[in-house]
C-alpha cells in the first residue's frame, strides 16, 4: 500500500501512537502539529487522506477542512475531543468524511482510514474518465471538477450536497429511501437520524428552487425528470 496519510494532531502522545499504527499498516505518514503546517503539505505533497484534530493552536480543524475543500475532495478523517452532536454536524457540513471522538481505538482509526482510502482509490479512475458529467433537466454536475450547474448558472454547493445530487440525477424518477440516501451519502458509520437527509434537501431547494426535487411521503425523495408528468 502506497498511500500517503496527512496527521495534523498537536498532542504528541497521540500524534505519536496514531502514526505508529499507520505506518504499521504500510502507510507512509506525515504528522505535523499545526494546520499552518498541514497546509503547506497539502500545497506541496496532496495526501491521499487527513486524519485532522479540530482544536489546533492558530487555525484550527474547521478552518484547515473548509480551505481543503475548497479544491480537493481528498478524504478528511476529524478526530477531536469536542463530543457535542452540534460539533460533528459542523466538522461533517465543513467537508469532513468522518468523525471520530477523543479517545478512540487507535484500531478503529486505522480501519476507518483504510476503508475511506479504498474508497477514494476506487474513485480515481472516475474522476479521469470521459463520463465525469451527470445531467438531468437544467441540472448539470462535473465530477471532475466537483461543480454543480443549474439552469446554466453555477451553485455553489457542500461535498454532502454535491454527493445528494449525484445519486439523485443518476437515476432520474427512482423514489430513494431516506435510509439509503442516508447510508451513501454519510455513510454506514454515521451517527445521526435520517433528518439529516431532509435538512439537505431543504437547503439544496433553497439553491435551486425549481429543481424538481420531489418528496415521496413517508418514504423518501426522487428528482424528476421534467418530461414525466406528476
Amino acid at each position: 500500500m502506497n498511500q500517503f496519510v496527512g496527521l495534523v494532531e498537536d498532542d504528541p502522545n497521540i500524534r505519536d501512537i496514531v502514526e505508529g499504527y499507520l505506518k504499521k499498516e504500510g502507510l507512509k505518514v506525515t504528522a505535523v502539529e499545526t494546520a499552518e503546517q498541514a497546509w503547506e503539505i497539502f500545497e506541496s505533497k496532496s495526501p491521499d487522506l487527513w486524519v485532522l484534530d479540530i482544536m489546533l493552536p492558530g487555525m484550527d480543524g474547521y478552518e484547515f477542512c473548509k480551505k481543503v475543500r475548497e479544491s480537493s475532495q481528498v478524504p478528511i478523517i476529524i478526530i477531536s475531543a469536542k463530543d457535542e452532536e452540534v460539533d460533528k454536524i459542523l466538522g461533517l457540513e465543513l467537508g469532513g468524511d468522518d468523525y471520530l471522538t477523543k479517545p478512540f481505538s487507535p484500531r478503529e482509526l486505522v480501519a476507518r482510514v483504510k476503508r475511506h482510502l479504498k474508497r477514494w482509490e476506487v474513485m480515481q479512475p472516475e474522476s479521469h474518465s470521459n463520463e465525469g458529467r451527470i445531467e438531468s433537466g437544467e441540472l448539470l454536475l462535473n465530477e471532475d471538477e466537483r461543480r454543480a450547474y443549474f439552469q446554466s448558472e453555477e451553485v455553489e454547493v457542500t461535498t454532502k450536497e454535491f454527493e445528494m445530487l449525484k445519486i439523485l440525477a443518476s437515476q432520474e424518477n427512482r423514489a430513494f429511501s431516506r435510509e439509503e440516501l442516508l447510508v451513501r451519502v454519510w455513510g454506514e458509520d454515521y451517527f445521526g437520524s435520517d433528518r439529516a437527509v431532509d435538512d439537505l434537501v431543504k437547503r439544496l431547494r433553497k439553491k435551486m428552487k425549481q429543481l424538481p426535487l420531489e418528496t415521496v411521503w413517508g418514504y423518501g425523495y426522487r428528482l424528476r425528470d421534467k418530461g414525466q408528468s406528476s
